[in-house]
């Protein structure tokens, strides 16, 4: 798995719980690389079988189990299992970052109300700083919610802070797309992600979600809806693949495509709201935003 060699991962995986059944730890890190194949579902089923062999549910099965409901799109469940394992191990680097992200998730596709759920999100950030000011991730996660708080400038320049850390962490690449895409400049966001693409060739969906994003807000629409298509093979769940792709068939003027993404955005959250997006989507043109807003709509939400 360390080698990134994930299929050998997956036999060796497979073969220590033939092994031994009873075996928790087994099924905790074959859960770890079926998150990392983007296999979430299987991931939280083989977690949550260790955590009932193992009641004492040590810190990384939690986290194991929260970065799981976090890809499935679970955030309060996420959130729930994260908070937990950051209580029972306070130095716990990465569970701090997937509580950051479980927080910053739940504020971007509505499940959270609250409006402390950015804070939140920062303040578990900024825990996982103090541990490890040069970890590359942490600045991943402190740039996409300084994007999120409105703040451009800070949020652009955690992300080349994130990149100068580790030139190779295709995530930083994505993050950094994702805060251009929103700030009025998507073509260099389509670079960014191409170049992520290419140093993780096994790249999880949230990759070709924001390409997808990035084609969308170029007006590349048949471009936007083949690329968030694949992502949505992965994730089937992901409420923010099926926005993207309500928005490119409605723009391309393919209203019964576009009405059944919107359908699977209120079945998947029904409390989806426009007015809510358009207070909280960090775009700095509004105009962009409108128009977005406006594909939405003509689409069937509200």
């Amino acid at each position: 798995m360390r080698k990134k060699q994930y299929e050998q991962a997956l036999t060796e995986g497979e073969r220590a719980i033939i092994l031994d059944p009873n075996h928790a730890e087994a099924y905790v890190w074959l859960g770890n690389i079926m998150n990392l194949l983007g296999r979430p579902q299987e991931a939280a089923g083989l977690t949550e079988t260790a955590l009932r062999l193992n009641p004492h549910s040590p810190s990384p099965y939690l986290s194991n189990l929260g970065w799981a409901y976090l890809l499935m799109g679970r955030s309060e469940e996420a959130i729930a299992a994260l908070k937990q394992a950051v209580t029972r191990s306070p130095n716990y680097l990465d569970a701090h970052l997937l509580l950051a992200n479980s927080y910053l998730q739940a504020w971007t596709l509505q499940w959270s109300q609250d409006p402390h759920t950015l804070e939140r999100a920062f303040e578990s950030v900024q825990r996982a700083l103090a541990l490890n000011d040069s970890y590359s991730y942490a600045h991943v996660m402190l740039g996409l919610i300084h994007l999120w708080n409105k703040q451009p400038e800070e949020a652009i320049a955690e992300g080349k802070q994130a990149m100068a850390l580790n030139p190779n962490f295709a995530e930083s690449y994505v993050a950094l797309g994702q805060i251009l895409a929103h700030t009025g400049r998507p073509q260099e966001a389509i670079g960014l992600i191409e170049t992520a693409m290419r140093l993780n060739p096994r790249y999880p969906a949230i990759y070709s979600f924001n390409l997808g994003l990035a084609y969308n807000l170029t007006g590349q629409y048949e471009e936007a809806i083949a690329t968030l298509k694949r992502a949505l093979n992965d994730t089937p769940f992901d409420l923010g693949i099926h926005l993207n792709l309500a928005v490119a068939y409605s723009e391309l003027g393919r209203e019964e495509e576009a009405q059944a993404e919107a359908a699977e955005v209120l079945r998947l959250n029904p409390q989806f709201s426009l007015e809510v997006m358009r207070q909280r989507a960090p775009y700095t043109e509004p105009a962009v935003r409108e128009r977005l807003l406006t594909a939405l709509r003509k689409a069937g939400l509200k």
